[in-house]
């Protein structure tokens, strides 16, 4: 009990203090946390059932979560506002830096443990000491990329490209729509294949205690990044905020000035570095979902777990938490902002981030075992 009224005012206190949009998105930040920890929505174990297992539900969830999410935001960013307010997506190039990126990332998911909203909700959701590991991490890697930018920030490059400018709605929703469809399949197939039959995306569960089903955490993660387009003015993202992070502590360490590095000195960076942290939306979204996951646990009455693991498991989210910071910055982006928020938003590069980040998962799964966190994978991805 006294766990969960903690969690209570840990969303509900700071949002009152913040006030306005940013307590909204302080709220949504929790809800998107709650559904996270509730669901058990994470990309890098569906991936390692997939790549591993030949196992495909917790794809086919994500393909869900994106089919809505397309539905609801492919028309309004046609239309440009939504509630009256200028809306956007995410269109981000396309170049050596996204595949290198989404590479590393890759490997980093499967090796540290998790992804970006993975990795902040075990964290906080007490799943693992092992897990604020790779979260230090993780802000290094990605403060490590920016004090880096002037060696990639020149790689070759498409410019952005958006299938809505390109097709219009409907050929844009319809061919989004198709390519998620196909994939589906494809899945069910292969699985099938495999072990002559495939796991089904289950729709009941338990509302308040959880689990929940993956359907319910595809839909709730949809229609959440929905509204955070609707307060934010674009879409849910979290990683703009571990280089701003580690950037802050490197200048509060008195390492150096951030400042001068070229990527705060890109013009649409520079502003996050010079005001308040609580100023800037992400961190506060971040900051929101670890409160979230916070009170899921508690709601869930699931025990935290603070054992150190072993030190071949401390060296793997030490090096996958760099890959995953690392990437994160070279790609634009995670999981959640390129690949989810880049689909979402009809752009080319979130279709093109999930090919070299599949790699990468793979990669990092057949590293897994000499870092003690598994058994060798399985003929599927041998």
């Amino acid at each position: 009990m006294i766990r969960i009224l903690l969690g209570l005012a840990l969303v509900a206190l700071p949002a009152l203090a913040l006030g306005g949009r940013m307590g909204l998105l302080w709220v949504l930040g929790a809800a998107l946390g709650l559904t996270l920890y509730q669901a058990s929505f994470g990309f890098a174990g569906a991936f390692r059932r997939l790549l591993g297992e030949g196992r495909g539900v917790g794809l086919r969830a994500q393909l869900l979560m994106l089919a809505v999410a397309a539905c609801l935001f492919l028309p309004v960013l046609e239309a440009g506002t939504l509630l009256g307010q200028p809306v956007r997506g995410f269109v981000f190039p396309v170049g050596a830096a996204l595949v290198v990126g989404a590479f590393l990332f890759g490997m980093g998911m499967q090796i540290g443990g998790g992804c970006a909203s993975g990795t902040l909700y075990t964290a906080a959701g007490g799943q693992g000491a092992r897990m604020w590991v790779t979260l230090a991490a993780f802000i290094l890697g990605a403060a490590l990329a920016a004090w880096d930018a002037e060696r990639w920030t020149d790689w070759p490059a498409l410019p952005p490209v958006s299938l809505l400018q390109i097709w219009g709605l409907w050929p844009a929703l319809a061919a989004s729509l198709g390519v998620l469809a196909l994939a589906w399949w494809a899945s069910l197939r292969v699985e099938r294949k495999v072990h002559g039959n495939a796991e089904r995306l289950s729709w009941q569960g338990e509302l308040l205690k959880g689990p929940w089903p993956l359907a319910w955490g595809a839909l709730a993660l949809a229609l959440l990044n929905f509204a955070t387009l609707a307060v934010a003015g674009r879409p849910w993202a979290i990683t703009a905020a571990f280089p701003l992070w580690g950037s802050r502590l490197v200048e509060l360490a008195g390492w150096d000035d951030p400042a001068f590095w070229a990527f705060w000195e890109d013009p649409t960076r520079s502003e996050a570095l010079l005001r308040p942290l609580l100023a800037d939306r992400i961190t506060i979204m971040d900051l929101g979902l670890m409160a979230g996951a916070f009170l899921a646990a508690g709601v869930a009455g699931r025990g935290a777990d603070w054992r150190l693991p072993a030190a071949r498991a401390l060296l793997a989210s030490l090096l996958g938490g760099l890959m995953l910071g690392y990437g994160a910055v070279l790609a634009t982006g995670c999981n959640i902002s390129a690949f989810f928020g880049g689909i979402a938003s009809g752009s080319l590069h979130g279709w093109v981030w999930i090919g070299p980040a599949l790699v990468g998962n793979w990669v990092g799964l057949r590293l897994r075992p000499a870092f003690g966190l598994g058994a060798p994978i399985s003929r599927i991805a041998a």
